[in-house]
């Protein structure tokens, strides 16, 4: 981070230093961190799911409850501003050193995976233009995108404050042609279109029927909303911790707005059957139904300037999560070096390097966006969840600080992390199992630096049910009875 200038007041009391990242960067860090390339590619993922009737339930039970996961991380980082590292640190907070590790374990892991598939998917884009990039994993591809992830790594080298600033900028590029697109699909919009087949009557219109579309849908919800978390990760680099509640309601509300209009807007000017069929970035294909070809290569454009702000939003909060329980004593300490800029230089190394491992393994594998984002979705579930079981763990100590919100709040967020766990499903649960085991050894390298008790009798019960199912999960793997 650049050198902190003279500090000014905060207007609360306080006195923050003019180095550190203001609201707006942290808001645009949400934002930026959740609009990324899924909701490019929502239109068709949406559709292969569910009919529109569902289709708002679905979205009905995802705003409701990621409104309150949102709400979690508000309350927290008011409460408890001595916490810092959002998901990682109310984790060990409420459950322990492994428990702790295991959430920022998982959150790095569901990023850079992630940052993966936005990296096929930002040269599947520029396929739209260039000969050679295919679906994003042609060796031209794969070699232009090692590229871009080593300039971003030269970037962030420079400082976080430096990297943020230029990303909010970004961010505002990136919004523009959602904004565009959503007031040509208000003229497009046919009601009749939207209606036809409302409930999905290929599948039944049962109960059971539609509660199975709601429940497909899901993962795909919770990949589009990853960030909102964002501000939280950075709590401590905010100039207040009030900043930090403030930009994650903010970049929530404004994101949900947008999914909304762009998903049920679709609906009505593509018929679901051709909206299921249409490819990548799946958005493309509907506004070039709604004003020609010219519509494609728009939403392609769009596409690239919101996958450049979005690797950016994600590998500066990627270096982040491992910095902070690396100086706590749970990750090896050499992730929490710093260099001279306050950047954890070593942590970025390793995540690069895996980034760049797995970009080479998406050249021998078709299909890789899709299945890396449910991975990544997946991932993240257990770092939602238990966020939300603390915050009820910090209403029912402390009654006097939030009162019955907060206790509602945390109910919530937690009965809506459940249900994301149910809508996963146990195959992708039991594959994540494994990524958790293979995080233990950086774990216990840690306790071992510190010269502290690896394992208590709890935590040893964790690590064997993170071992049967993984035992479990590769025995499916190689029997062929479990894959993604």
């Amino acid at each position: 981070m650049a050198e902190l200038d003279t500090d000014v007041a905060d207007g609360e009391g306080g006195r923050v230093a003019s180095g550190k990242v203001s609201l707006a960067a942290l808001t645009a860090l949400g934002i930026g961190s959740m609009i990324g390339g899924g909701i490019f590619g929502l239109p068709q993922q949406m559709a292969d799911a569910a009919a529109p009737g569902p289709l708002i339930i679905g979205w009905l039970i995802t705003g409701a409850g990621m409104l309150m996961l949102a709400f979690v991380y508000q309350r927290l980082a008011i409460n408890l501003p001595e916490i810092n590292a959002g998901v990682y640190g109310y984790a060990r907070a409420g459950f322990g050193n492994l428990v702790g590790f295991s959430s920022a374990w998982g959150y790095w892991l569901s990023a850079w995976i992630g940052n993966v598939g936005y990296l096929v998917l930002l040269m599947a884009s520029l396929g739209v233009f260039l000969p050679g990039f295919g679906n994003g994993n042609t060796a031209l591809a794969i070699g232009i995108a090692s590229v871009v992830m080593w300039m971003y790594h030269a970037l962030i080298l420079r400082g976080i404050r430096e990297a943020a600033i230029i990303n909010a900028i970004v961010t505002v590029g990136k919004v523009l042609p959602l904004i565009v697109f959503v007031l040509i699909g208000l003229f497009a919009f046919k009601l009749d279109i939207f209606t036809h087949d409302f409930w999905g009557a290929g599948v039944g219109t049962g109960f059971g029927a539609v509660v199975a579309q709601v429940k497909n849908m899901m993962l795909v919800t919770v990949w589009v909303f990853i960030g909102v978390e964002g501000a939280s990760v950075f709590s401590e680099r905010a100039r207040t911790r009030a900043d930090i509640g403030r930009a994650t309601i903010l970049g929530f509300l404004s994101v949900l707005a947008l999914l909304l209009a762009v998903n049920i807007l679709s609906y009505g000017i593509v018929p679901r059957s051709e909206l299921a069929k249409l490819g990548d970035p799946s958005l493309a294909g509907v506004l070039e139904a709604a004003v020609g070809p010219w519509g494609a290569k728009f939403i392609a454009l769009g596409l690239i300037v919101s996958l450049v702000g979005a690797l950016l939003s994600w590998f500066l909060m990627l270096a982040e999560i491992m910095r902070v329980p690396a100086q706590e004593g749970l990750m090896p300490s050499f992730l929490g070096r710093e260099n001279a800029k306050a950047v954890p230089v070593n942590a970025l190394w390793l995540t690069m390097g895996l980034v760049q491992l797995f970009l080479i393994w998406t050249y021998f594998n078709a299909s890789t966006y899709t299945r890396l984002i449910h991975l990544a979705s997946a991932l993240i579930l257990l770092p939602y969840l238990l966020s939300a079981l603390f915050q009820v763990l910090v209403a029912v100590r402390d009654r006097s600080r939030g009162g019955h919100f907060d206790l509602v709040v945390g109910v919530l967020g937690s009965a809506y992390g459940l249900w994301l766990l149910y809508a996963a499903g146990l195959v992708y649960l039991l594959y994540t199992a494994i990524f958790y085991l293979l995080g233990l050894p950086f774990y216990i390298w840690a306790r071992r630096e510190q010269e502290a008790k690896v394992f208590n009798t709890a935590e040893w019960g964790l690590v064997v049910l993170f071992a049967v199912m993984s035992v479990y999960a590769v025995y499916g793997l190689a029997t062929g009875a479990l894959s993604l």
